[in-house]
């Protein structure tokens, strides 16, 4: 592929941000980005805004915002990204091929959404238009819904696995202690995930509250170029290889124990890098719920079908473990500000590389994954980086 650099981040803490406005998360997470990288807003070629909305908030036409924000953006061309809880990947993968095709040199990516200003029936009402509407948008949980029958699908077939689900979730919720930029930064342990309770109801099947992803506000910004920057403050990370891969969007179409899709994009992604998945030093993957976490790990080639427990139960996806897996929390702890995830994940593995990472680090990270999906793995995307 055409060269490709990450020269700069930033990132917002993710949570319920009543006071902030979208022009301030932009602010927030573009502007430590542009430092990180040595640039000022006049070095900018181009903005690609990831904003998934759909009526989260009144204002669209955000691609507009970054020059409300930051005023010395006037007259930046942007454009707005959509494609579900992969928006931020998508404008990633707008920005990369803006530059392979040579139009521009050093662009501006910014993923954000504000979720919090509406209650937990209208999150879950907004949400579910990622689905298959004709079919499956009568859900009252909303996307847990969704989840809730592929994990009892799943469960139907190979067993409980609600050890593994508590385990994942357990797992994560103690990586995420470490990072200063989560949602939640609190350890709940194995015990709490696994048993039902009033603090952690079930919510939809066998899916309690401690096994779906938090409701967050919160916005993470990159600089790429196509060649590292002079004055930029990090070591550059480099893609390795990207890949996105679609599938059926309607749950009749396809099995909903498997994630097809996504391992053909794990496939066609390690391929791509040269490289195999005991090559990684750790991935940051979409753990929307514990259950696609569980699929994923199978879809990755860790585990084969209906076997992925054992993945995390012989603890190989822990911050020990031979890959470790969502050191930054994942979505569980860290937050799922739906535009903002793709990009925060590789703000994330972009911190891992360049050892900047603080108590996430991973020792002597890399070569690492990012895996960002739309919907129930409908929008599969895969970016193997590493240190320039």
């Amino acid at each position: 592929m055409t060269n490709a650099y990450i020269t700069g981040w930033g990132h917002t803490v993710f949570g319920k941000l009543d006071q902030v406005d979208l022009e301030q998360l932009i602010r927030d997470a573009a502007q430590p980005a542009m430092q990180i990288a040595g640039l000022e807003p006049k070095d900018i070629d181009g903005i690609f805004v990831g904003h998934f909305n759909a009526g989260f908030v009144g204002q669209d036409f955000t691609a507009a915002l970054p020059a409300v924000a930051i005023p010395e953006f006037r007259h930046t061309p942007s454009v707005r990204m959509e494609n579900a809880c992969a928006t931020g990947s998508a404008a990633i993968w707008a920005a990369l091929d803006a530059m392979a095709a040579g139009r521009m040199k050093r662009t501006l990516v910014i993923g954000m959404e504000k979720m919090n200003g509406l209650k937990t029936p209208e999150v879950a009402a907004t949400l579910i238009k990622c689905s298959y509407v004709k079919e499956e948008g009568a859900d009252p949980a909303g996307f847990a819904g969704i989840f809730g029958g592929i994990a009892a699908k799943y469960f139907e077939r190979y067993g409980d696995q609600s050890d593994a689900l508590a385990a994942i979730a357990s797992k994560n919720h103690s990586n995420g202690v470490h990072n200063p930029y989560a949602h939640m930064r609190r350890d709940l342990g194995f015990d709490f995930c696994r048993q039902p309770s009033d603090k952690n109801p079930f919510v939809s099947g066998p899916l309690k509250r401690s096994d779906c992803s938090l409701v967050s506000d919160g916005a993470a910004a990159l600089v790429l170029s196509t060649e590292p920057l002079p004055a930029a403050r990090v070591p550059a990370i480099k893609w390795r290889s990207r890949i996105q891969v679609n599938d059926f969007l309607p749950m009749s179409r396809r099995d909903p124990t498997q994630f097809e899709g996504a391992a053909l994009a794990w496939q066609k992604g390690l391929a791509a890098a040269n490289a195999r998945l005991c090559d990684l030093t750790f991935a940051e993957i979409h753990d929307c719920f514990t259950i696609a976490e569980l699929l994923e790990y199978e879809a990755m080639g860790l585990a084969p079908q209906g076997k992925g427990a054992r993945v995390i139960l012989d603890g190989v996806t822990r911050r020990d473990g031979k890959l470790p897996v969502n050191p930054s929390g994942g979505l569980k702890s860290k937050g799922h500000p739906i535009g903002a995830t793709g990009v925060s994940q590789h703000v994330m593995a972009a911190m891992q590389l360049s050892g900047t990472a603080g108590g996430m680090q991973i020792p002597n990270a890399s070569l690492g994954a990012v895996f960002n999906m739309g919907g129930s793995a409908v929008a599969s995307y895969l970016s193997v980086l590493e240190a320039e």
